[in-house]
């Protein structure tokens, strides 16, 4: 993952994007009818139930607009809020506040929606041993702040990108097969070409498992199997490899699935299908 200051030029990237695409410094109504001098407070106000994610991208909203914008918080990165809260507050111009107003909430709202998905997951299997995985279905260009919000809301960041970790897929198996190489001498090439990157390898069956194993990746993925043969899996593989569950994964069934002895549960949910959190920013002067 980025480093702080990785975490602050991508939170400076994203946001100067956003705004550019909202032509926030053109806006044509706020410019026309707000006197330059008007001072005001808005109020991040939480309409629903959920865990703050993204206030420090708001900042940066603001900030890019005008320096002069100043963030009170009321409630910290990561920690859950009842609907009703009031999660932060910015004062500074009127024009500021109303031209950043847009950009800012589309960044919490969809943050702390991915931080409160998350934390359901993380607290339905909570005692187990399990942790709960990211993936790369990431909003492209947002993939650092998402995962951020991942982390927010008590999950672990698996695989950021391409080049971090060594994953064969299906996909590349059918291509190793047809070239004639099994299984093991495309974890020796991974390993050859970049030494110390960490391989996963996905299965999908028992079948696969023990040649996956005998490749000697430090992780296998078990892609959309049953609670039973998860179970059977964690039995066979005994330590060799670290796995991780993946597919078909709900809250109605991530415990069962965490209760197999896997090590990780990754949900691609989190990032593609968590929608946005009800919250609003209320003006006043």
């Amino acid at each position: 993952m980025p480093t702080d200051e990785g975490m602050e030029l991508a939170i400076e990237r994203c946001v100067r994007s956003a705004l550019e695409e909202d032509r926030a410094h053109e806006d044509a109504t706020t410019l026309a009818t707000v006197d330059a001098g008007l001072r005001g407070r808005a109020v991040f106000l939480a309409k629903a139930d959920g865990v703050a994610a993204g206030f420090d991208v708001a900042a940066e909203a603001f900030r890019q607009i005008d320096p002069a914008c100043t963030l009170t918080r009321f409630v910290a990165e990561g920690q859950a809020f009842r609907n009703g809260t009031e999660i932060t507050a910015v004062e500074g111009p009127v024009r500021a506040l109303l031209q950043a107003e847009r950009t800012a909430l589309n960044f919490v709202q969809r943050l702390s929606a991915t931080a409160t998905l998350t934390r359901r997951f993380v607290d339905a299997i909570a005692g187990t041993g399990a942790v709960i995985l990211d993936t790369r279905k990431t909003t492209p260009g947002l993939r650092d702040l998402e995962k951020y919000a991942v982390r927010c809301g008590g999950g672990t960041n698996h695989r950021r990108d391409l080049a971090v970790m060594a994953m064969i897929k299906d996909n590349h198996r059918e291509a190793l097969a047809r070239e004639g190489r099994s299984l093991a001498d495309g974890v020796r090439a991974i390993r050859e070409r970049r030494p110390g990157t960490p391989v996963e390898v996905e299965v999908d069956s028992l079948d696969q498992l023990e040649a996956a194993l005998e490749a000697r990746p430090e992780w296998v993925l078990l892609d959309n199997m049953s609670v039973e043969q998860m179970a059977e899996a964690v039995s066979r593989c005994a330590g060799r490899a670290k796995l991780e569950a993946s597919g078909g994964i709900g809250i109605a069934n991530v415990r069962a699935i965490a209760g197999t002895g896997v090590d990780a549960i990754s949900i691609g949910a989190l990032t593609h299908s968590a929608g946005s959190l009800d919250i609003s920013l209320d003006l006043s002067f």
